[in-house]
């Protein structure tokens, strides 16, 4: 019976995939930019270590985004059609101050190296906001689950072009010529820009600001089951954020070297979270988006549980690969899902202030829960520690049971 499959080959390569695959890449190459990368740069000059940590702050404009997004839903550019003409806005402004920071100087003018990197933040926290509402808009609902995985894959190669590959050419060009080409990194996804269709939608865009500012809040605190929705966004994948939170330390602990962490935990894992996230959503497109929450929540808790193994049996390298390689696979299988879910939340009228409202919530988990970890390790010991970040996915768990009941699950795509 093969079928069932040709829809999904045909719809993982198509027009919507492949945008969302290079607009993915646009919006993670910035990111790091403004943080390991720049620091890298401090590092090298010179600066001192209290403004290298300093730095990080830059970074703010990604968790206020929800302050101007209603402005992009409101306001309609005079070219291109109101998502991709804020997008080629924003894309063009971010490949300018990415260049106006690779002119700076660390040294002799920090000022302006922290403004240029606030702005590149402003910008790039931009980008995400359209990008975010366009593939929401552009994509049918069965298929926000393998668009927002392809999304999630080309985000992450955009994160490695810029801090792998950034750091490896600042070892043969100066850190300002690094900062040059990662500009022109953008021009795929202006590109893009120019060549995808502008995303149709029945009703018009807010008519004034009020309207675009309260009417997006309204709709979705209307809804009955609105509070348990945040509930759900701020547990789903607390456990495993909990227990990343201090895996490094963990790692060295149990005494595998710095060389068996990189190539184990950092290269081998980052493929394999990668490779569950494309699995999770073509999984999707055959079970749903909320079945998919349900079955990947509860691989996302076991392989959670598998750290506390590691604790328990000791160096292993053998061990350590196979737990990285289940938790990476069921951590791209969550996230995919989580991104296609808080998308499939949104209003089309109003998908830019929603989205990006959702999306800062998703990361205070990271920025609160994660603070206390290191205490928490200390006076539990390593395996009581991640037995407690394992029993932290049931509340998520439980909620989900509230908003996405498996029993209430829509049929599946293609099953016509």
């Amino acid at each position: 019976m093969p079928e069932p499959t040709k829809p999904v080959v045909a719809t993982l390569f198509s027009r919507r995939m492949l945008v969302a695959l290079l607009m993915g890449f646009s919006c993670g190459l910035p990111l790091l930019l403004t943080l390991g990368v720049l620091q890298a740069w401090m590092k090298e000059e010179g600066v001192d270590l209290t403004w290298v940590g300093m730095i990080t702050l830059v970074q703010s404009p990604y968790s206020w985004k929800f302050l101007w997004s209603p402005l992009l839903d409101r306001f309609t550019p005079p070219l291109l059609g109101r998502r991709r003409g804020w997008l080629l806005i924003a894309q063009l402004a971010l490949m300018a101050a990415i260049a106006a920071l690779g002119w700076s100087d660390p040294v002799a003018h920090p000022g302006w190296m922290a403004a240029s990197a606030v702005l590149v933040a402003f910008f790039s926290a931009t980008q995400d906001i359209v990008v975010d509402a366009y593939r929401r808009e552009d994509l049918p609902d069965e298929e926000l689950g393998l668009g927002s995985s392809l999304y999630v894959y080309g985000y992450r190669i955009g994160m490695w072009a810029a801090s792998g590959g950034g750091l490896i050419l600042a070892d043969y060009i100066p850190f300002s010529q690094v900062y040059l080409i990662m500009a022109a990194g953008l021009i795929p996804g202006v590109a893009t820009t120019l060549l995808a269709p502008e995303p149709r939608f029945e009703k018009g865009p807010p008519q004034s600001l009020r309207e675009a500012i309260l009417d997006p809040l309204a709709d979705f605190f209307h809804r009955d089951s609105a509070l348990w929705v945040l509930a759900f966004i701020l547990l789903y994948k607390i456990g495993d954020t909990l227990a990343a939170a201090v895996s490094i330390p963990f790692y060295l602990e149990l005494g595998h070297s710095k060389s068996e962490i990189g190539a184990v935990v950092k290269l081998f894992g980052a493929w394999a979270t990668i490779a569950g996230g494309v699995l999770g959503g073509i999984l999707m497109l055959k079970t749903g988006i909320h079945r998919s929450l349900w079955v990947f929540g509860g691989l996302q808790a076991v392989s959670t549980a598998g750290f506390a193994v590691l604790a328990r049996i000791g160096p292993s390298l053998p061990a350590l690969s196979t737990v990285i390689a289940f938790e990476s696979i069921t951590a791209g299988m969550g996230t995919s899902a989580f991104v296609a879910f808080m998308a499939s939340l949104t209003n089309r009228r109003f998908t830019a202030t929603q989205y990006a409202l959702l999306t800062s919530i998703m990361g205070l988990p990271r920025v609160l829960a994660s603070a206390p970890t290191g205490f928490a390790a200390k006076h539990l010991g390593w395996e009581g520690f991640f037995i407690f970040c394992t029993l932290a996915a049931i509340p998520g768990m439980l909620v989900l049971y509230r908003i996405a009941p498996w029993r209430a699950q829509p049929a599946p795509a293609h099953s016509a």
